[in-house]
């Protein structure tokens, strides 16, 4: 299996007094062909979901996790094995990754009834309407466990993030998405030149250590809010979304639908809150009319 993240690559440099050759290190970015097999035995059917850019390593996790927040499986025990073909990876040339059902398991592929290209800066690029894209979450939004963070918390999430970042800290050109718990640990990480790459393999790792749904859990983006991530969030059950670029309008009409907490903003002790605010706890001198 190909997973290696960083390619090297010469370059030059050119600063104001002078310009020099050195080796620069890049995040990888190649093709990764997402198949489904389903059906009984006597009539097995290989369906071709998806192509997505991706940066290799945790392909697995991003085939599940895409295929969860796309609605298309909803739970682990409809899954019977993943099979990777990854054939000349320098050269970008037969990524595929074959997530088979069990014999039994009904994929929900109406919506999904067509072959659709993401790149790694839009995962919805080629699907027919926002309604397609819209999809039904098993974990209602709308409900409401009562959990809570504070302003405090969330000021110090980014820097714990970065710490974390590994092929970021190499190449600056990767996004990640950050699963803390409510004390502020971090859980989990994952990086991709994809921002919805990098949610689906946090997703589908979740999803595979039957963590879902995620709603005692604060999720941290690396860039900016998209109404994908949202959904996508959605999905998984995620109740607290904080990004540390802005959110886009459809996002935060998403997040306000399904009764999501979605901060943007979050750098240098400070934040935006759009919905939902009642779960950021905030020192009463911070909040002005």
């Amino acid at each position: 299996m190909c997973a290696v993240s960083i390619k090297k690559s010469p370059v030059i440099k050119v600063s104001s007094s002078y310009a020099t050759n050195v080796i620069d290190l890049l995040a990888i970015e190649e093709p990764l062909e997402i198949r489904l097999g389903y059906g009984p035995d006597n009539d097995r059917k290989v369906k071709n979901i998806s192509v997505t850019m991706r940066t290799p390593g945790n392909d697995a996790e991003l085939a599940i996790g895409f295929l969860f927040t796309e609605g298309i499986i909803s739970r682990k025990e409809q899954i019977e094995a993943v099979e990777c073909s990854f054939i000349a990876c320098a050269e970008n040339k037969e990524n595929i990754i074959l997530v088979n059902l069990m014999a039994d398991a009904v994929p929900v592929l109406q919506n999904i009834d067509r072959n659709f290209y993401a790149t790694s800066s839009c995962g919805v690029c080629g699907k027919g309407s926002i309604n397609a894209i819209r999809t039904v979450s098993a974990f209602n939004g709308k409900n409401d466990n009562g959990i809570a963070t504070s302003a405090e918390l969330l000021y110090g999430l980014p820097a714990i993030l970065e710490q974390h970042q590994l092929i970021f800290a190499d190449t600056g050109g990767l996004h990640a998405s950050a699963l803390f718990n409510l004390a502020g640990d971090l859980l989990l990480v994952r990086e991709d030149v994809g921002r919805h790459n990098a949610l689906d393999k946090l997703i589908g790792t979740a999803f595979n250590d039957e963590q879902l749904p995620l709603d005692n859990h604060i999720l941290l983006l690396s860039g900016r809010a998209s109404f994908e991530l949202v959904q996508k969030a959605a999905m998984a059950g995620i109740q607290i979304i904080v990004a540390v670029g802005p959110p886009s309008s459809l996002a935060v009409e998403l997040a306000e639908e399904f009764n999501i907490t979605l901060a943007g903003f979050l750098r240098n002790n400070r934040f935006n809150i759009y919905t939902a605010a009642h779960r950021i706890l905030l020192p009463t001198h911070e909040v002005a009319n």
